[in-house]
């Protein structure tokens, strides 16, 4: 047997103004979605268990067949594991976003999509200003890629925290962080925003028009996880296709290889055809491929419909069809799985915790042919939902 799985992230939707009243998954031309949905099953799987953080790391670890109840830890753990970090048992891992604050509101989550060379030059100044003071408790801050990046200090991970694209436009004061430890982080936010204002970089991108990296965000703290490797639980060796950390670190975690794509960003920019042809030439060695798309999530958070039809009409093509064909070229030993593993809605520019759709097509999986859709509305019609996101997995790989 061969498997595919491919997350079009934060796919999911509400009807559209903009787009006549459609999703933006019912107004994109996606053929292969719709071919996999029609000759397949579709359903609707939740994927978010209630009183979990509404992001991906807790979807995804829950769509690979792993309770988040049970394992998750934070999402800033899973980076680090993709960074190779060695992180102390008694240190607690943070992401640290830079962002662009203006008037005390979150204006923007990602300060204008830094790029990595700005970026690394900042979170360096930070490391020079305010890593390793005794009264900062070995504070440390690591690059990452864009706008995201990791902090680690030895300290307590139960502080609360929120998630910055979740206050966008909004009076961040309500939303620093909290509870037990708070002081040090609000301390480290309000130094570490000084020292960026007042960064050469962040004074040029004010000078071009460009949203400045004028401050730090701390959040999705967590200590490392540790998880059952994934051949273990379901004897299929598999591989990962994606350019977002977090769903890096947990591939490595359970035990996937990861595969590079040259020019795959995580943004709407990506080389999706990179990653189709990655993802057919895998399917000659693994059992199972998994790709990743965080396209579809940035145009959400973005509130921009037309470029979340846009990227997933490029997925369909150039990695759906071209998995597809490869799949279908190969006899009737396959299966192939797509869904979101949120929703992001337009509306609101951040995740939701509600179920989403997902088609799943190939042995012993066929249905009958009809004009069925791969759209939120036709996967709520079906005969099929699954209430635990990590039932679906064994759901996919086993069922007869």
């Amino acid at each position: 047997m061969k498997y595919a799985i491919i997350i079009p992230d934060g796919a999911a939707d509400e009807p559209l103004d903009e787009l006549e009243g459609k999703t933006p998954l019912a107004a994109a031309e996606v053929p292969n979605m719709d071919w996999v949905a029609c000759h397949g099953r579709c359903g609707t799987v939740r994927n978010i268990p209630k009183g979990l953080p509404c992001g991906s790391d807790v979807a995804i670890l829950s769509l690979l067949g792993y309770n988040p109840k049970k394992y998750y830890t934070g999402r800033a753990p899973l980076e680090a594991v993709t960074q190779g970090l060695k992180i102390g048992t008694d240190e607690c891992v943070f992401r640290c976003n830079l962002v662009t604050l203006a008037d005390g509101k979150m204006e923007d989550y990602s300060a204008g999509h830094i790029r990595n060379e700005e970026s690394h030059r900042l979170i360096d100044a930070l490391n020079e200003e305010l890593a390793g003071e005794d009264q900062h408790r070995g504070i440390r801050f690591y690059p990452g890629v864009g706008y995201r990046h990791l902090m680690t200090f030895a300290g307590d991970c139960r502080v609360r925290t929120t998630a910055p694209h979740d206050v966008l436009d909004q009076e961040v004061a309500a939303y620093l962080p909290r509870g037990r430890g708070s002081k040090l982080l609000r301390s480290l936010m309000e130094r570490g925003g000084d020292i960026l204002a007042a960064h050469e970089i962040n004074i040029v991108r004010a000078e071009l028009g460009e949203n400045p990296a004028n401050a730090i965000w701390l959040w999705g703290q967590g200590k490392m996880p540790s998880l059952p490797t994934f051949a273990e639980r379901f004897a299929v060796q598999g591989a990962a296709i994606t350019a977002v950390d977090l769903v890096r670190g947990l591939a490595k975690l359970i035990g996937w290889d990861l595969l590079s794509v040259d020019g795959a960003t995580g943004y709407l920019d990506t080389n999706y055809a990179g990653k189709g042809t990655a993802a057919v030439g895998a399917l000659d060695k693994y059992d199972l491929v998994f790709v990743h798309v965080e396209a579809t999530d940035e145009a959400g958070h973005n509130a921009d419909a037309a470029a979340k039809v846009q990227a997933l009409e490029q997925i369909d093509r150039h990695i759906v069809g071209p998995v597809l064909k490869r799949l279908r070229d190969e006899g009737d030993q396959w299966r192939i799985m797509v869904l979101p593993d949120h929703p992001t809605p337009c509306t609101i520019r951040t995740h939701t915790p509600e179920p989403v759709p997902f088609a799943i097509a190939g042995k012993d999986m066929q249905g009958v042919p009809e004009d069925e859709l791969f759209t939120e509305e036709a996967a709520a019609a079906a005969d099929l939902h699954i209430a635990r996101g990590c039932d679906l997995m064994e759901f996919f790989l086993t069922v007869r």
